[in-house]
């Protein structure tokens, strides 16, 4: 039976679990090429955030989905600078020897906050990742529809997320068919074309 709930801050060290189930599911992804401890500051971030949070999806107790969220996208990349730079330079460290061209998209990647700024109050949907083993379940869309739960449309403008728009249709239709409706298409700092979906009640 498949459980959806709120994880806690008290669960911090659960999130190695997170991490590994990221790796597998998107194993040649930018953000997994920069190592497992990446990741683990990376959702530890969420986690910690006051204005953030991850919603989890359990099978019998096991890990087989999540999503990572923030009610306050650009601050929550500020205050991961702020605090937790030096965490993060180490943990990429690696990857960015073996891969120098790494280090451009990583501060890129950091530099976002200034560049999500909106006039409306928003909800990020950051992250979400299903168990590959657990596909076609509806666990992608159950994790969704509790996001949309917790949500408020009264106080925020809608549910705001990115994908990628090129060779990546069966993602793009899901979340179409979850109800996010594409607010506008645009390239990347490095020419990934893009496509910005909101869910607006």
């Amino acid at each position: 039976m498949i459980t959806i709930r709120n994880m806690t801050a008290s669960e911090h060290e659960s999130i190695r679990d997170l991490s590994r189930l990221h790796t597998r599911a998107f194993p040649e992804f930018f953000l997994t090429q920069l190592g497992v401890g990446f990741l683990d500051a990376l959702y530890k971030g969420y986690l910690s955030d006051e204005r953030s949070g991850i919603i989890v999806a359990e099978d019998n107790g096991k890990l087989v989905g999540f999503i990572a969220y923030s009610y306050d996208y650009p601050n929550f990349y500020k205050g991961l600078i702020k605090n937790h730079l030096f965490k993060f330079a180490f943990c990429s460290m690696g990857a960015a020897i073996r891969h120098p061209s790494f280090i451009k998209r990583l501060l890129g990647a950091f530099k976002k906050s200034d560049s999500v700024v909106k006039n409306e109050k928003y909800v990020e949907l950051a992250s979400i990742c299903v168990d590959p083993d657990m596909g076609k379940k509806g666990i992608g869309s159950q994790l969704i529809d509790h996001l949309k739960g917790m949500v408020d449309l009264n106080k925020f403008a809608y549910i705001n997320l990115e994908t990628d728009a090129v060779n990546n249709d069966g993602v793009n239709r899901f979340y179409r068919m979850n109800g996010f409706k594409l607010a506008r298409s645009y390239f990347s700092s490095e020419g990934r074309k893009m496509n910005e979906y909101r869910f607006e009640g």
